[in-house]
């Protein structure tokens, strides 16, 4: 069966990754830039809404430390931001917002990450939106289970 080719939408406008020299979500944590915050316990990390959201109640979840990636995330703040975003996407769904979520993080700038603070997209779904992850090509079995042999040797602590 054929499948329908991917919708393409133009690049989305984002914040610019500093403000002034400083991390734009630092900014925000510190109160020195607006934000539209959905949960901060002024302890945890803090939940705003994307000021260009990709759907309604597109938000992010951010560490309150700077944090670049998620290797420099102590267990507790990982623990932590994952934690919230669960609850933002129960939020959601309680919001009338949505009857699925995704939960997004890019690692990296290779992966797509514009702003260089650690930070977790909870995007609501509804019927009828489209997200699309498809994978180019199958592969053998044998090169699988070499990359999961590389991936098990390159674990901390193996």
């Amino acid at each position: 069966m054929r499948l329908p080719p991917i919708r393409r939408t133009p690049r989305r406008q984002v914040l610019p990754p500093e403000v002034g020299g400083e991390c734009v979500f630092c900014a925000i944590l510190a109160g020195r830039a607006e934000s539209s915050t959905v949960l901060d316990d002024g302890k945890g990390p803090v939940a705003f809404l994307d000021l260009a959201p990709a759907v309604e109640g597109h938000t992010l979840v951010v560490p309150r430390r700077h944090v670049v990636d998620l290797a420099g995330l102590t267990p507790e703040e990982g623990a932590a931001m994952w934690e919230l975003g669960r609850r933002v996407a129960a939020a959601a769904r309680g919001a009338g917002l949505a009857e699925g979520v995704n939960l997004f993080l890019a690692d990296g700038v290779t992966s797509g990450q514009e702003v260089l603070h650690v930070h977790l997209h909870v995007l609501p779904r509804m019927p009828g939106s489209v997200l699309r992850l498809d994978a180019a090509r199958p592969v053998e079995r044998s090169a699988l289970d070499a990359t999961a042999a590389r991936l098990r040797a390159a674990l901390p602590g193996a």
